[in-house]
């Protein structure tokens, strides 16, 4: 089905069912990537008359949100959990806790990644209850089964550490925790805070410190050469970089073009090792399905394949992700609700009220663009009461 729908700010916009889901699926192979998905949380219809006040755990749908993340499994994509994209910096800690082991309970094959911070202390005031925090979750990470990735600190930039200081406080982490685990890199565009993280050479220095234990670094910096850059040096180390990079990934992911030189640990599993970046992205939430086509033709060897169907993807990714870039939850809980997964697409603090109509159009097609739009039908009638004002 192929609907036209008029766009009040320019050229009429197309929704089209997943047609390219109809191509012949290629050929089983191995995964040749990990690719993580980061998944935001979907909100009850009582969220919209709630007060700032308000415990916001008490109006996530947690029935939808974790049925959301089977969905995303289901497309070969491990779950990254309670990071930025679950709005973790609102959200609060109580509610992430539970998203983390609620994940854990649904014993998922494709596994998932989690995110370890300090979120749990009323006041973090000094660097030993900083660690002793982040030590505390990255414990209750694995106990529930899953793989912690160390947030970054915003307290760092704060207390304007230095080289030397990053350096100490990660190695009395990673010192005090059992392995695996990533360091997350994530830049101001995300979250201002975290202007100038890293100050010099402390990633570097920080993941020499154990790579047998530390197994990589997550990067969300939008800056493809900086990865990289940081990939060739984990390549030497044996470790590996999760990109997060929702402007480049195709390319990224697709490296060098070349099959596996080997393999590298994490944890229990043995993974690809090669010129590429594995995956950790927020765009997958939105385009699960072409994503897990494109990553299966990969795994096959057909690299056309591969680039016809992610590169759609990429290109609703940098329209999603468009500045100001820590606005992109929107659309993805837009295209959800599209995609019928909720019934409205609501986020905390009604982030989804700041992005324009025009904008959620162009999203809409660039997702049906990429094969991502399901049920075209569906998606028309909710953009029909979107342009009428209801749902926001």
């Amino acid at each position: 089905m192929r609907i036209e729908l008029p766009n009040p700010g320019g050229e009429p916009i197309w929704l089209e069912d997943g047609v390219l889901a109809m191509e012949p699926e290629p050929e089983t192979a191995a995964p040749v990537r990990i690719a993580y998905a980061a998944a935001h949380i979907i909100l009850k219809e009582s969220y919209r008359e709630c007060s700032t006040s308000s415990d916001a755990s008490e109006h996530v749908d947690w029935k939808q949100t974790m049925a959301f993340r089977q969905h995303l499994a289901s497309h070969g994509f491990g779950i990254a959990e309670a990071m930025d994209t679950a709005q973790r910096f609102e959200l609060g800690w109580p509610a992430a806790r539970r998203l983390i082991e609620e994940c854990g309970s649904l014993q998922l094959e494709t596994g998932f990644i989690a995110g370890a911070g300090a979120d749990q202390c009323d006041e973090v005031s000094d660097m030993t209850t900083l660690i002793d925090a982040v030590v505390e979750q990255v414990g209750i990470i694995q106990q529930a089964g899953g793989i912690a990735i160390i947030l970054p600190m915003p307290w760092l930039c704060h207390w304007g550490c230095d080289e030397e200081q990053y350096i100490s406080t990660y190695r009395s982490i990673i010192s005090q925790s059992d392995g695996p685990l990533i360091v997350h890199w994530l830049g101001p565009m995300f979250l201002a805070e975290l202007e100038g993280y890293f100050p010099g050479g402390s990633l570097q220095r920080i993941l020499e410190i154990d790579p047998d234990k530390v197994r990589g670094v997550k990067m969300s910096m939008l800056d493809h050469e900086l990865e990289l850059d940081v990939r060739r040096g984990c390549r030497d180390r044996g470790q590996i970089v999760l990109s997060g990079d929702d402007f480049h990934f195709s390319g990224l992911i697709e490296g060098d073009g070349q099959a596996p030189t080997g393999t590298v640990p994490l944890g229990e599993r043995q993974i690809s090792d090669g010129d590429f970046s594995h995956a950790l992205l927020g765009v997958f939430d939105g385009v699960a399905v072409p994503a897990g086509r494109a990553l299966r033709h990969l795994a096959a060897g057909d690299l056309d394949g591969y680039r016809r169907w992610m590169q759609p993807c990429e290109l609703y990714g940098q329209k999603v992700f468009e500045a100001p870039t820590h606005l992109y939850k929107a659309g993805l809980a837009f295209t959800a609700w599209l995609n019928g997964h909720q019934s409205q697409p609501m986020l905390l603090n009604r982030m989804d009220l700041q992005r324009d109509l025009a904008h959620l159009l162009e999203v809409a097609a660039l997702a049906s663009n990429a094969g991502a739009i399901v049920d075209a039908g569906r998606a028309a009638e909710r953009i029909e009461l979107l342009m009428a004002g209801v749902h926001r």
